[in-house]
C-alpha cells in the first residue's frame, strides 16, 4: 500500500473508527495509515534521534512539586485523654488567686444524757469544731509568637494565635485535672486517688484463673462475671461499714475505674448476664465513670497507679452533704499581651485546691483489679 492508497483507506475508515470511539483533538487528526514503505524503515527514527540537539539544562519534564501540593484547609487537632476528675467529683470555685489557704470548718455534736429528775442537773450537750486546711497551688504558662511566625503560619491557612490560645487552655486544664487526681507534693493539696485521709485500699479476692486481677497484661478478661461482681460487692459492704448505716442500696454511688477495668464489666456468666447487668439490678443509683489515671502505671500510662489497676466506690453525698469536690481558685487568668519589637508574649495562670474531701469515709477503694 503506497502513500496515496494509505490516505484513501484511512478516509474510508473514519466513520467506522468514530463508531468505535476513536477520536483526535483538533489539530492532531491523522490523514493516512502508515504506508508499507515506512513501516519498517528504522532509519527514519534514527535520523530523528540524530537530529535532537544536546540539552544545555538538566533533563526535566515536570513543575515544582509545591505547585501540585494541596494543603487541606481543615486543621485536625491531636486528641488527649479526657479530663474526668471534675466529672467524677464535681468542680467548685473557692476563693480567688489571692487566697493561699482555705479552712473548711467541721462541727461534731457531742454530749451525754442521764436519767431524768425534777432537781437533777446531769447531762450535757456540746459541739466540737475542727478547721482542716487546704493550700492552693498557682501555675502558669506563657504564649510567645513572632510577627513573621504569624504570617508564615497564615500562608498555610493556620490561625496561629488561635492555636496557641487553645494549647494554653489544654495545658492548664490538663495539669488542673492532674492535681485533682494526685494533688501537689509538698503542699496540703491532695488528690482523689492519693489523699492521706482515705481508708486503706482493699485487695481483690483470688480468682479461679489465678491471681487477683480482672484482666491480664494482654488486656484479656481473666476473671469471671461473678468474681468481678463479688469484688465490687465487697467494696460496697466496706463502704456501708465505714458509714454506720448512712449508706444504703438507695444511695447515689459512683464507681470510678480505668477504661481497661470498665471493659471487664462486660464479662458474662453462664446465665448470659454480665457484670453491668448485675450492678444495675442491685445498685439502682450507681453511675460508672472511667479515667485513665485509675489504670496501672506503665510506659503507655505514666500518670497511672504504680500498684495496679485502681477502683473507687464513692457515695456522692451523705445526709445531704457532698462527699467532696474538685476545687480551683482560678480557671484561667489571662494577663495583658506584651508587644516587643517584632513579637508578642502573654502569660496565663490557673490555681488548684486539689480534691477537697469533706467526708473521706464516703470513699472506699480496691487496688490490683
Amino acid at each position: 500500500m503506497n502513500f496515496q492508497e494509505a490516505i484513501a483507506t484511512f478516509q474510508a475508515d473514519r466513520g467506522m473508527l468514530a463508531d468505535l470511539g476513536i477520536s483526535w483533538e483538533p489539530g492532531a487528526e491523522p490523514i493516512a495509515y502508515i504506508p508499507d514503505e515506512f513501516r519498517r524503515d528504522f532509519n527514519l527514527a534514527m535520523d530523528a534521534v540524530a537530529n535532537i540537539p544536546t540539552l544545555s539544562t538538566d533533563p526535566n519534564s515536570s513543575v515544582p512539586a509545591m505547585l501540585t501540593t494541596l494543603i487541606d484547609p481543615q486543621v485536625y487537632e491531636i486528641l488527649f485523654a479526657p479530663n474526668m476528675a471534675a466529672e467524677i467529683m464535681g468542680e467548685v470555685r473557692k476563693g480567688t488567686w489571692l487566697d493561699e489557704t482555705t479552712m473548711f470548718p467541721v462541727a461534731e455534736a457531742t454530749g451525754e444524757v442521764s436519767s431524768y429528775g425534777d432537781y437533777a442537773t446531769s447531762g450535757v450537750t456540746g459541739v466540737n469544731t475542727n478547721w482542716p486546711q487546704v493550700q492552693s497551688y498557682l501555675f502558669q504558662s506563657i504564649k510567645q509568637y513572632g510577627q513573621r511566625e504569624l504570617e508564615r503560619a497564615g500562608l498555610a491557612r493556620i490561625n496561629w494565635v488561635s492555636e496557641l490560645d487553645r494549647a494554653s487552655a489544654i495545658n492548664l486544664n490538663k495539669f488542673l485535672n492532674l492535681t485533682y487526681f494526685f494533688g501537689v507534693q509538698g503542699l496540703q493539696n491532695y488528690g482523689l486517688i492519693n489523699n492521706p485521709f482515705l481508708s486503706p485500699s482493699l485487695t481483690p479476692a483470688p480468682k479461679a484463673a489465678g491471681g487477683v486481677a480482672w484482666t491480664n497484661a494482654q488486656g484479656q478478661v481473666v476473671a469471671t462475671a461473678n468474681e468481678i461482681f463479688n469484688d465490687i460487692q465487697t467494696l460496697y459492704i466496706n463502704l456501708v461499714a465505714q458509714n454506720a448505716g448512712l449508706v444504703t442500696l438507695d444511695s447515689k454511688l459512683t464507681l470510678a475505674l480505668s477504661p481497661t477495668s470498665a471493659a471487664a464489666l462486660t464479662a458474662t456468666n453462664t446465665f448470659n448476664v454480665n457484670v453491668e447487668d448485675l450492678l444495675k439490678k442491685n445498685f439502682k443509683n450507681l453511675t460508672i465513670k472511667q479515667a485513665v489515671q485509675y489504670g496501672v502505671k506503665n510506659g503507655g500510662n505514666p500518670r497511672g497507679v504504680a500498684g495496679g489497676n485502681f477502683v473507687q466506690l464513692i457515695v456522692d453525698e451523705v445526709e445531704g452533704q457532698k462527699t467532696g469536690f474538685c476545687g480551683y481558685n482560678e480557671k484561667m487568668r489571662a494577663f495583658p499581651i506584651i508587644r516587643k519589637l517584632s513579637s508578642f508574649e502573654q502569660k496565663v495562670c490557673s490555681g488548684s485546691w486539689g480534691t477537697v474531701l469533706r467526708y473521706p469515709a464516703g470513699i472506699t477503694s480496691m487496688i490490683g483489679v
